[in-house]
């Protein structure tokens, strides 16, 4: 069937279904979404079930957009009168093309009503279609900027979605029926996370990551069954740590032109953190893998959900995002293929335990009939302690370090790892469990923390709460200075005792190498590692013991600090929890891959799972396909 004749059939079944005076103008794909264009914006909002009825009987995403709409400057008047003062209403946007009015206000709840209550009536009022997000409580520029941009390249943004949604609402042709995943990396290894995901109809890449601290850092892009990037359906993001993100650009570079899926705090920290790669890569005068350019393609090219939505993707794969715990906005990407045919999921990196950031990943979903998982820690020792007794000999090395006057230095990954240690050490001064002195922020970090106060409704109840219901804002301490300028780090490095969060977690590039050539060769100063250090990093040769590590063009680094590693931060799931998430799986699946760890690990972690639960799995390498249908 022609798309055309789809859409007509569509809308003459809408038509049957919505109220006599109620006019359908036109009925448009744009991108996962069907979109409804009719002249009685204030009706259908009068229908406060109508969108949910359409959206369960034609089992599409709906957005219902006005053809008629109110003078902005008047609608500003009204949207005023009908929100609560409350609300602390900070912007408001209005795009004439699509019909939708953003508004970005300090309580998000206020501004939509019980139930939705207060959004209806701004459409009664205004005719233009409200969607609101929230007021940073410390501003991000990068979130800034994303909003922006997006809406600079709305006219080829509406294009981009109109194209991508004839294309994922297209005829199913093919009359064979099987599904195979195709292991591009990440394989009996941590880093450069891909893998394509097949049908007859439909190719996804999920993830597209660089591996840190090896030459061979990108996945296997050139092979056969995913060229030219150009047939690919689309690519689905786990979360935005480089290991998983940090090529996605690359992929436009090289013809990729379709949609990139994540959740909205995936997105703004992927961009963040991959123009801080390029930076990075210039620094050490490597050759730049991307411009800026493919960055803001991937922007354009982005198509965001919120956890437990069910979207078309493709003709024949439906895509639900679903909580990983691992950091803001980590998903575990679970895959309906066809009419009910297969039923499969990537839990990218997750963490099965409550942590200060985030709830646990869910481990329930609808339908599993395999899964392919992370084992970072799946080695049958890789047990972490509980997070009270990391916090606990966080505050015992501080306290140490501070009175024999030297300072801390805490490499950590900009986005997770360097929120919850911030959490842990504001209370462990609020509590005066340890002494209250400067904590200073070098990189990105407090760009990162500012992108999670952005979106407060992906961390756990307890702090949203914390920061929202009681005031309490945690990351807004005193004790948290940025380190914004040269000049500062070295008053940082010749000051009092202090600790310092920074950048790079791995000690593979960025402020913390300043920090550590100023400071390893004082015995009173140390270094805490807080999460994992992968083979062929500064990271891992300093765990392994190494007191003089050659420094490429300078000497020889002689390390005198003392170095200490606080298991428990981690944002990944230990050996324990890893096999406490296979237990809980609901459906239990048929086929297990452990994927995303050392060798051992993987080998480890699937024996284990096989012997305790009789589950078929496997510990793959890269380059093999496995056919799953």
């Amino acid at each position: 069937m022609l798309i055309e004749d789809r859409l007509k059939e569509l809308r003459d079944k809408i038509n049957a279904k919505v109220p006599a005076g109620i006019t359908i103008s036109q009925v448009e794909f744009e991108g996962p979404e069907l979109v409804i264009y009719t002249d009685d914006p204030k009706k259908f909002a009068d229908q406060d079930d109508l969108i949910k009825v359409l959206a369960r009987d034609l089992r599409k995403r709906i957005v219902v957009r006005p053809t008629i709409l109110e003078d902005p400057e008047t609608a500003v008047t009204q949207i005023n009168m009908v929100v609560p003062e409350n609300a602390g209403i900070s912007d408001i946007f209005f795009d004439p093309d699509t019909g939708e009015v953003l508004i970005e206000a300090e309580k998000p709840g206020v501004v939509i009503g019980k139930n939705g209550v207060t959004l209806r009536e701004i459409t009664k009022k205004t005719c233009w279609t409200p969607k609101v997000v929230r007021t940073p409580p410390i501003e991000s520029s990068t979130v800034k900027q994303v909003r922006q941009y997006l809406r600079s390249i709305k006219d080829e943004r509406k294009e981009f979605l109109r194209t991508i949604g004839r294309r994922i609402h297209r005829d199913v042709i093919a009359r064979d029926h099987w599904v195979r995943v195709t292991t591009l990396g990440c394989c009996r290894e941590v880093g450069r996370a891909a893998f394509l995901l097949s049908t007859p109809e439909s190719k996804i890449l999920i993830d597209c990551g660089e591996k840190p601290g090896s030459a061979t850092s990108t996945p296997y892009l050139y092979v056969p069954e995913i060229s030219p990037l150009s047939s690919l359906d689309a690519v689905v993001l786990t979360h935005a740590h480089l290991d998983h993100c940090a090529l996605v650009p690359l992929l436009f570079k090289y013809g990729y032109d379709g949609p990139v899926y994540s959740t909205p705090p995936t997105r703004d920290l992927a961009a963040l953190l991959q123009l801080d790669y390029l930076d990075v890569v210039k620094k050490d005068a490597g050759k730049q893998p991307y411009t800026s350019n493919e960055v803001k393609e991937y922007l354009k090219h982005s198509i965001t959900l919120n956890y437990g939505s069910v979207t078309d993707i493709a003709p024949d794969i439906k895509l639900t995002l679903h909580n990983a715990g691992h950091i803001l906005g980590s998903a575990i990407a679970h895959f309906h293929i066809g009419d009910g045919l297969y039923n499969i999921a990537f839990t990218g990196d997750f963490n099965y335990q409550k942590t200060r950031l985030f709830s646990p990943a869910v481990s329930t979903f609808p339908r599993l009939e395999a899964m392919f998982m992370e084992s970072t820690y799946g080695g049958s020792r890789a047990i972490q302690p509980p997070r009270d007794e990391a916090e606990k000999k966080l505050y015992e090395v501080v306290n140490k370090t501070i009175e024999r006057g030297g300072k801390v230095v805490i490499p950590a990954f900009a986005v997770g790892r360097s929120q919850e240690v911030m959490l842990a050490l504001e209370e462990g001064m609020r509590k005066n469990k340890i002494p209250n002195v400067k904590v200073y922020l070098d990189g990105m970090i407090k760009e990162a923390t500012a992108i999670h106060t952005t979106y407060p409704e992906y961390l756990n109840n307890d702090l949203r709460n914390q920061i929202f219901r009681d005031g309490l804002n945690p990351f807004l301490a005193e004790c948290f200075v940025q380190v914004d300028s040269s000049e500062l780090r070295e008053k940082v490095i010749s000051g009092d005792p202090c600790v310092i969060i920074t950048t790079s977690g791995m000690l593979n590039g960025g402020p913390v190498m300043e920090y550590l050539y100023a400071l390893a060769p004082d015995e009173r100063n140390a270094l805490i590692f807080v999460g994992y250090q992968a083979d062929g990093t500064f990271g891992r040769r300093l765990q392994k013991g190494w007191r003089e590590i050659p420094m490429g063009n300078r000497e020889t680094l002689v390390v005198k600090m003392d170095i200490e590693t606080v298991d428990g931060f981690s944002g990944h799931s230990d050996r324990k929890q890893l096999m406490n998430f296979v237990h809980h799986l609901q459906p239990r699946p048929e086929k297990i891959f452990t994927i995303h760890g050392d060798e051992g690990n993987t080998i480890d972690l699937a024996s284990s799972i096989y012997k305790r639960y009789r589950i078929e799995t496997r510990s793959p390498m890269n380059l093999e396909t496995y056919r799953m249908v």
